[in-house]
């Protein structure tokens, strides 16, 4: 059963990208970007009926929707809570409503402090396999293990420092027009790329995703209900997920120079019955510049191997011939909201709402977390 054009997104909020918020609970944060949310769609809170959430990165899920929903003073029809990426969370939204559990679904989630004490957050959780890792010394968590992507991928195909210096100075650029992005006035080039400092090699400080707080937020209703409110709906044409045996690790793929995008990029385009040419811009989740150029490789725009050429030859700033991260991407923003970034970008570039950074021809737009 296809969700296609079965749901649309019809408001969302984000907040601006910082460090810390300081002071600030985190639930606080997903209320507040809830509130905003509600009032940019121009519906009621009681009008939601589904949550679809997910607390900060090490916390358990269990529960957590619940424990929201009561927070914010709701009592939905369908709630549940996630451990995956934003996109993830739109689809989620679309088959409940498909299914008839819920007719508004609320989609939150960001990163912040778990108590109104200074320097107390959640643990991160230990994903290392005790066994077969372990026992070579620390990989220096995902920067070892993208570096050896990085590397291979190089060895493989002949991809080049500046090539990916090019990703993080495009969205840097990107960056300079959303005021919520973190290193918005800090412009960056590709020399200012590589002269930052190697954090494991091949990979620069500036091309590896840094740490942040902030909450999004959007909204998703059936398309009928879509077309009585105030903002242009976003439809979703299309989605699906594809999962790897290895979570966080290089240790249990087959070829670390391959994403689950190679499967879940190509089910997405067959429902919405698309190809990667016919969009006008990709959002793609960036926690290093090689995850960018490998899923934008694994999702069909170029040939695999080719993400190097196409960057050294192409412009993927907004207003270049393929734009990619438009507001700059998690490289730019900060790592809060674990792919919302990606999410809310794109719906604010197909609602013409951008403004400073807006992509001129912006009615599809490939998303991927």
């Amino acid at each position: 059963m296809s969700i296609r054009g079965k749901a649309a997104i019809v408001g969302f909020s984000e907040l601006p990208h910082r460090r810390s918020y300081p002071g600030r609970h985190f639930m606080g944060m997903y209320a507040e970007a809830t509130a905003n949310a509600i009032a940019d769609a121009g519906i009621r809170k009681e009008d939601i009926n589904g949550i679809v959430a997910e607390p900060p990165f090490g916390l358990p899920s269990l529960g957590f929707a619940y424990d929201f929903a009561e927070y914010i003073g709701l009592q939905p029809n369908f709630a549940t809570a996630l451990n995956e990426n934003a996109a993830t969370f739109i689809a989620v939204a679309a088959a409940a409503i498909n299914a008839g559990y819920a007719d508004t679904v609320l989609c939150i989630n960001g990163a912040g402090p778990v108590s109104s004490t200074p320097g107390m957050y959640a643990p991160a959780p230990d994903h290392v396999d005790p066994q077969f890792v372990e026992p070579f010394g620390p990989v220096v968590a995902a920067n070892g293990w993208y570096a050896q992507i990085a590397r291979r991928h190089t060895w493989e195909y002949g991809t080049t420092d500046f090539q990916r210096a090019r990703v993080a100075a495009d969205q840097r650029f990107n960056a300079q027009g959303n005021e919520n992005a973190f290193f918005s006035g800090q412009p960056a080039n590709e020399e200012d790329i590589l002269n930052s400092r190697l954090v494991a090699d091949p990979l620069h400080l500036l091309e590896c995703v840094m740490p942040a707080q902030g909450a999004a937020a959007t909204i998703v209703t059936t398309p009928e209900r879509a077309k009585t409110l105030r903002n242009p709906p976003v439809y979703l044409l299309g989605a699906a997920q594809h999962n790897f045996r290895a979570e966080h690790g290089v240790d249990w793929v087959d070829r670390i120079t391959t994403s689950p995008a190679v499967v879940s990029a190509k089910n997405a385009f067959a429902m919405a019955g698309l190809g990667p040419r016919d969009m006008d811009m990709a959002q793609i989740y960036d926690c290093y510049t090689i995850t960018v150029m490998i899923t934008l490789e694994d999702s069909g725009f170029f040939p695999k191997g080719e993400s190097g050429p196409f960057y050294a030859q192409h412009d993927t700033k907004w207003s270049g011939d393929f734009p990619v991260n438009t507001g700059g991407g998690q490289l730019s923003n900060g790592q809060s909201t674990a792919g919302t970034t990606q999410v809310v970008e794109a719906v604010r570039q197909l609602m013409g709402r951008a403004e400073n950074h807006q992509v001129p021809n912006h009615d599809l737009c490939f998303v991927n977390t």
